[in-house]
């Protein structure tokens, strides 16, 4: 089935997924024209290829990302150093749940690509049924290990017959969504599916 979505700060970069792959990137206007039955999907904001987020260890492994039932006790941020690895010495069944609360909030950031070498299987697991991407790491990181690196790592640009993997972020253009960074994400497309909706 064709879906066609467009954003509507960047109308001239709509995207036509079929499937899994991009059958077209266009003007909005020439591709509802070209395929009438496609169902339209309209965001705010612009439209991207979607983030590349270096720091897969640190977030994935290296973090423990606690269940909404814990909050009371952990808190909803994520917990990283010392801390995270009692937690996983402790229970290291809990990394495998963590790591796809971790996904999930990656997913809310525009993060269709991670990059660092993942060991831990449940990680590589929650990883690869997400849909997430592998790339490779930027030889400069840009910081310290956030859902939402400064400066953020966009992938190149979306091209017909590509995977369809992008977001859509609520900014009036790029140069916003530098500054005010990828928690403005509402939507994150992966393998054609629509993976995170912002409520």
């Amino acid at each position: 089935m064709l879906t066609l979505h467009v954003a509507e700060r960047s109308p001239e970069s709509a995207v036509l997924a079929d499937g899994a792959s991009i059958a077209a990137v266009g003007p909005y206007e020439e591709l509802a024209a070209a395929h009438p039955s496609a169902r339209v999907r309209r965001w705010p904001g612009i439209l991207t290829p979607g983030l590349l987020n270096p720091y897969g260890p640190e977030l994935l492994e290296a973090m423990y990302h606690p269940d909404p039932r814990e909050a009371d006790r952990l808190g909803t941020d994520p917990i990283g150093g010392e801390r995270a690895a009692a937690i996983f010495r402790a229970d290291p069944s809990r990394l495998g749940a963590s790591a796809r609360r971790g996904v999930q909030r990656l997913l809310a950031h525009g993060t269709v690509a991670v990059a660092g070498e993942l060991r831990a299987r449940p990680v590589l697991d929650a990883v690869r049924r997400a849909g997430l991407a592998v790339g490779q790491r930027p030889q400069r990181l840009p910081g310290p290990a956030s859902l939402s690196p400064t400066p953020l790592v966009l992938l190149p640009p979306l091209a017909a017959g590509g995977p369809a993997r992008f977001a859509i972020f609520d900014v009036t253009d790029r140069a916003d969504l530098v500054r005010r960074g990828a928690g403005t994400c509402v939507a994150t497309v992966i393998g054609g599916r629509l993976v995170y909706r912002a409520r």
